[in-house]
């Protein structure tokens, strides 16, 4: 079920260079540093159709292609799904601005996502679009996408994009126009197909599984060539329901792919001493109210409006509700993204102009003064890591819609090479992150986990030090018989792995499920160790008191195993 705005307030060219965290001619500074990281993760590029599963065997009866298979090496292109400008009513930057920092802070590729509503379809479409084209041309080592940040109807907030093309812009205002939230909200007549209450309210959810169902459309008739939607920030207000994340699941496998695992506003829990905003880390401090699923219960021991480590509690959790999706053996990614407005320590506020009758808030003013906003730029902290087939726009779109993703916080590991094998099926590769790989029941399954430790200073200008992984694992049931199921009590820690402090570059873990005779489904994510449960899991991020700096984690994407 989400709200129309955000109800809290954010108090040189050269040649791209494939494959590179930077471009090498780039002496910025961390540039060098940072030119080799995630060089060594290994997610392998083939390509995944989420629409299709693959059979379980050949007409032989041998086991079917792997999807995803390893390969030991990969292009590793760093990206943020979340970012906004001086054309959403509560942010200030100009598209130029926001570009040429995540070049400035390592990314590849960026989406801008701008508030949907009537200013923004009205007036802020056609003054994004040149914009985006200009920072284009004046950066061509980073891709840019034009995107929404869109009201779901009945739910929360999403990024929707498209790769450039002809025919982008009018498929994003026609979807505007036709499907955002803050738009069919308004008391504005649309011509008999009726209103929602509330940006939020369950009489909306029809009209998102419309919206979905458009967008595939506009693939399926070759008006685009792929589209994607990933859930912004899920558990935030308790409005995305089990049954709304399944719903678009099964509505749009090919565009409706994920969520946010972590969300942006990072920052906004530094304490006011440290000149922070002294609010929630993610700026999630929210209770339930009238739209907020009944399931989501908070708790003296579990808050699901929280953030733990930084991640939404949907992701944080171990047998929670991404895992309740994976469980059915649904391929449902996560992402970590900068979600930023307000950037903390900038000097600069909003300019004035009115955004509800022009669509944009101006040229912002600096103030010479440092604000206490709760952003960070983008690339400075969050980074979604995609393993792609090539730089380009379609390319790193089709490794998010296959799960070749990984989310780091803070430069915790500069690689992460993940491999799953059957070890009686001689030289087969396997699978890796996102992919699926088939085993004859009774196999002894193989993981194998390559880390690379960061070579270098973060942001923070710390070289962040990885404690542990966590190999975490679970049967793969088949569909719930319950939408809005949110537990897996199957899934489990199955092995965590201590990283020696005195270790350098490189560590290597392996480990082997015996004689496999169901399928499961397994998944990483580490550590610094800075903040952890008594069971090592994260911790409840503490409202107006929480750095993000010195608790960090990663999270990678699932391999499935299917047993034939």
């Amino acid at each position: 079920m989400s709200h129309g705005h955000h109800d809290h307030s954010h108090h040189h060219e050269h040649e791209p260079v494939e494959g590179s965290w930077v471009d090498p001619a780039d002496d910025r500074p961390l540039s060098i540093a940072r030119r080799q990281f995630l060089a060594g993760i290994g997610v392998a590029a083939g390509a995944f159709t989420l629409g299709a599963r693959p059979p379980a065997a050949t007409a032989a009866g041998t086991p079917a292609a792997v999807v995803n298979p390893w390969s030991g090496s990969q292009r590793w292109l760093a990206g943020d799904h979340h970012i906004h400008t001086q054309y959403s009513p509560d942010a200030q930057y100009e598209v130029a601005t926001q570009v040429a920092n995540a070049r400035k802070y390592g990314l590849d590729w960026m989406v801008i996502t701008d508030h949907g509503g009537v200013a923004h379809q009205k007036f802020s479409i056609d003054q994004v679009t040149p914009d985006i084209e200009r920072a284009r041309q004046a950066n061509r080592d980073i891709l840019v996408y034009q995107g929404l940040e869109w009201n779901i109807p009945g739910a929360e907030h999403a990024t929707v994009f498209l790769p450039p093309g002809g025919n982008t812009v009018d498929i994003l205002r026609a979807f505007e126009a036709g499907y955002d939230g803050g738009i069919l909200s308004t008391p504005v007549d649309k011509g008999g197909k009726g209103l929602i209450a509330r940006a939020t309210s369950a009489d909306g959810e029809r009209y998102a599984l419309e919206a979905l169902e458009f967008l595939q459309r506009q693939v399926s008739s070759g008006r685009t060539e792929i589209a994607l939607m990933f859930a912004n920030h899920p558990a935030r207000r308790g409005v995305d329901s089990p049954h709304e994340l399944r719903g678009w699941r099964n509505t749009a496998p090919q565009v409706a792919v994920g969520m946010e695992g972590a969300p942006g506003h990072q920052a906004a829990g530094i304490p006011n001493s440290a000149g922070g905003a002294g609010d929630a880390r993610g700026y999630y401090d929210k209770a339930p109210d009238q739209d907020s699923f009944p399931g989501y219960n908070p708790t003296a021991a579990e808050n699901p409006y929280r953030t733990y480590g930084g991640f939404d509690w949907m992701t944080a959790k171990v047998g929670g509700l991404w895992d309740s999706l994976l469980a059915e053996g649904k391929p449902w990614w996560i992402t970590s993204t900068s979600d930023s407005h307000q950037v903390f320590g900038d000097t600069f506020e909003p300019g004035t102009q009115d955004h509800n009758a022009t669509g944009s808030r101006g040229t912002p003013i600096d103030t010479a003064k440092p604000q206490p906003y709760g952003d960070f730029w983008p690339g400075f902290y969050s980074a979604t890591l995609v393993g792609a087939h090539t730089r380009s726009y379609v390319d790193v779109m089709r490794a998010l819609q296959a799960g070749k993703v990984v989310a780091v916080h803070g430069r915790l590991i500069d690689g992460l090479d993940l491999r799953v094998r059957a070890l009686t099926d001689g030289d087969r590769r396997g699978a890796t992150t996102g992919g699926r790989t088939f085993v004859r029941r009774g196999t002894d399954v193989e993981v194998t986990i390559e880390a690379t430790l960061a070579g270098g200073p973060n942001f923070h200008d710390v070289v962040p030090k990885l404690a542990k992984i966590d190999l975490i694992a679970g049967p793969v049931t088949g569909p719930a018989a319950d939408l809005d199921a949110l537990a897996a009590p199957a899934t489990k820690v199955v092995k965590t792995f201590e990283v020696a402090s005195s270790a350098r570059r490189q560590v290597r873990f392996t480990h082997v499920f015996k004689g496999v005779d169901r399928p499961f489904y397994l998944r990483l994510r580490g550590s610094d160790g800075n903040r952890l449960t008594a069971d090592g899991g994260p911790v409840m991020d503490v409202l107006g008191d929480a750095d993000p700096w010195s608790d960090l984690w990663f999270y990678a994407n699932p391999v499935f195993v299917d047993v034939v």
